[in-house]
């Protein structure tokens, strides 16, 4: 089978192979050129020792020299060459003590994960497949290169990779790699947070966000984010609800388009529940406050997970406004546009989309009904410009300062006065009006 090399990529392997080392593209680009996708990179391995390597290029730099890796700069695009290697003993889960380079593929390609990432390919010899990936692509399975365990307790973050791939694949796990997974899930606690974040993102956006569910039958989330096992031994003994938290969670997360803040935002919109449930005598389920208290919940998962400030702040207020229910009425609308932002408003709705889509069908159709209506509202309020925040409102501090009133903190209790008026009455925003209002009403 004959892979379409890129040009630039096939400059460097023919280079290297025309001075007597062997060379090849590796890894996830064979796999994903193999499945008619378009891989994002293209590695490049060889039998070329590091400094061979350089002395063969005009420029290159140093990307991970002590691991082997030169990257190879043609024209503006980089392309990492890596020299075949055998990783030494691994004593975090993670980093190997050393590397020993060596001149031997099929030693660099038992190193690797699962075996549709063992393989490599260039136009001279076609695919090296050693290690089955050809045959594991066709069923759809993700396997071990070699002994499971060996593989998962040389780096833990394989097994978050692992299940990570199966959902941008749509495969499924093949038993051996399952059971390692299963058996050394609690090693992930070695692992930075940085890393975690990275692979959970990457299952949350993929094709098949509810393999987060086998994540959770695995051992994974027990370690990585433990709050999830809580919702999904909650039950919601409600008439609104068919699932337990957990799986109605999943099948939020699924609803969603396939965005980062929305897909966490769905992941953690109830992390609350198991903490705030409360039952009636009569055995009806009750979750007040679980908003108000999973924004601070999901904002400490986030923080424990280092991810920025900007998804923190865009998650957590999402979290906090996802239960906020209103008449589909325009000025309902503009008063929730001011407290969410405008900004957030379009995901706000898309979240309570999903919400509803995993509820029970008591009352969906009507409280689907009443969601359009709020899109409607909304999209007239961006047509007609309505002012919905301080950004928007036609007088300024500077304004009132210029009409007499003093700087201070008057100044901002004002405007907010003056924001509250026209989120009900959107036709005072007017800085004429407005000035006059407040000349009048503070006697200026």
């Amino acid at each position: 089978m004959k892979i379409q090399l890129p040009e630039k990529v096939n400059t460097i392997i023919q280079t290297l192979q025309e001075h007597g080392y062997e060379a090849y593209a590796v890894g996830g680009c064979v796999r994903d050129s193999l499945l008619g996708r378009e891989p994002g990179d293209w590695d490049i391995t060889t039998s070329a020792s590091p400094d061979e390597t350089k002395k063969l290029f005009a420029r290159t730099v140093d990307t991970g020299i002590e691991h082997g890796t030169v990257t190879v700069l043609l024209g503006k695009e980089g392309f990492e060459v890596t020299t075949y290697r055998i990783d030494g003993k691994y004593e975090d889960s993670r980093h190997p003590t050393e590397v020993i380079f060596t001149r031997n593929l099929r030693e660099d390609l038992l190193r690797r994960d699962f075996t549709i990432n063992a393989m490599a390919y260039n136009d001279t010899e076609g695919i090296v497949d050693i290690f089955g990936g050809m045959d594991d692509l066709k069923r759809k399975i993700i396997r071990c290169v070699g002994n499971a365990r060996e593989r998962f307790g040389e780096d833990a973050l394989r097994i978050m990779r692992g299940v990570r791939f199966a959902a941008q694949l749509g495969f499924s796990l093949e038993k051996e790699t399952k059971e390692a997974m299963t058996e050394l899930a609690p090693t992930l606690e070695k692992i930075s947070a940085e890393r975690i974040q990275t692979e959970l993102v990457k299952l949350l956006v993929s094709d098949s966000p509810e393999l987060i569910r086998e994540a959770y039958h695995l051992g994974v989330t027990a370690v990585i984010l433990p709050e999830f096992d809580e919702m999904m031994r909650t039950g919601q003994e409600t008439k609104y609800h068919r699932y337990d938290v957990g799986e109605h969670t999943v099948q939020a997360v699924c609803n969603v388009p396939p965005d980062k803040v929305l897909r966490l935002t769905m992941l953690l919109h109830d992390v609350a529940k198991p903490e705030m449930k409360t039952v009636d005598a009569d055995g009806t389920a009750h979750f007040k406050g679980h908003d108000i208290r999973g924004e601070q919940k999901a904002k400490e998962i986030l923080r424990r997970l280092k991810f920025d400030n900007d998804t923190i702040h865009k998650v957590t207020k999402l979290v906090r406004w996802h239960d906020y229910r209103m008449p589909a009425e325009k000025k309902n609308v503009r008063k929730a546009m001011s407290k969410i932002s405008a900004e957030l408003f379009p995901m706000y709705l898309l979240v309570k989309r999903a919400d509803i889509l995993a509820h029970s069908m008591y009352r969906r159709e009507e409280e689907l009904e009443n969601l359009s209506g709020l899109q409607k509202c909304y999209e007239e309020i961006v047509a007609d410009h309505e002012c919905v925040s301080l950004k928007q409102l036609a007088v300024t501090g500077t304004d009132l300062i210029g009409i007499g009133m003093k700087p201070g903190k008057q100044i901002g209790e004002v405007l907010n006065e003056l924001l509250r008026i026209v989120l009900e009455y959107p036709e005072f925003n007017n800085k004429e009006h407005l000035l006059r209002f407040v000349q009048n009403r503070f006697d200026i």
